[in-house]
């Protein structure tokens, strides 16, 4: 089988439907960037960082397989989907995994700016890719309705990503730098 097929040469692409859809259709978009966010996540797992993390990125990179194929797949015709949907207990996983790291964690006093460390950079940046995702998803949801779990894992796993970015800063010894604005005169 070949890995190409040209019939997106004209910029239209196939959801899983069938439906032909122009490459830069708010759902391609979002899927698109749900792509690019497990592309990053896998680039988190490929560091030194514990098995435990690694494991539970897996999960995630899994969930996100998932939630991609869901928008790749008109509504009307998601039963068609033969795989579990995103659930209650999917998000309830990534709030346990939140509140385990927190516990561990200094209290958090002030925005802290990304960076410190490679690994910690990498976290942020999966963060901020998953708010886009978000973003992406909610303006699709306005024209064509996505599941209410889909939406709440997405904001959910870029809070796990912030608290992760945080529980690595510490891991690393990285030093968190506050955000401390500048006072007008």
């Amino acid at each position: 089988m070949k890995i190409y097929t040209k019939t997106g040469d004209k910029g239209t692409t196939a959801l899983f439907t069938g439906k032909r859809v122009p490459k830069h259709h708010i759902r391609i978009e979002s899927y698109g960037t749900i792509d690019e966010l497990n592309s990053f996540l896998g680039l988190i797992r490929d560091q030194e960082i514990d098995e435990h993390a690694k494991n539970i990125i897996v999960l995630i990179q899994n969930k996100l397989f998932t939630v991609g194929s869901i928008l790749a797949t008109e509504p009307k015709k998601d039963n068609r989907l033969k795989i579990p949907r995103i659930s209650d207990e999917d998000i309830v996983l990534l709030e346990k995994e939140m509140d385990k790291m927190n516990e561990e964690l200094p209290e958090m006093t002030h925005f802290i700016l990304p960076g410190g460390h490679p690994t910690v950079s990498y976290c942020h940046i999966a963060r901020t890719v998953c708010r886009r995702a978000e973003r992406m998803i909610s303006y699709l949801h306005e024209d064509e309705p996505v599941p209410d779990t889909l939406l709440s894992y997405i904001n959910r796993l870029s809070d796990y990503l912030f608290v992760l970015a945080r529980k690595l800063s510490k891991d690393l010894k990285a030093k968190e730098v506050k955000w401390i604005p500048e006072k007008l005169d």
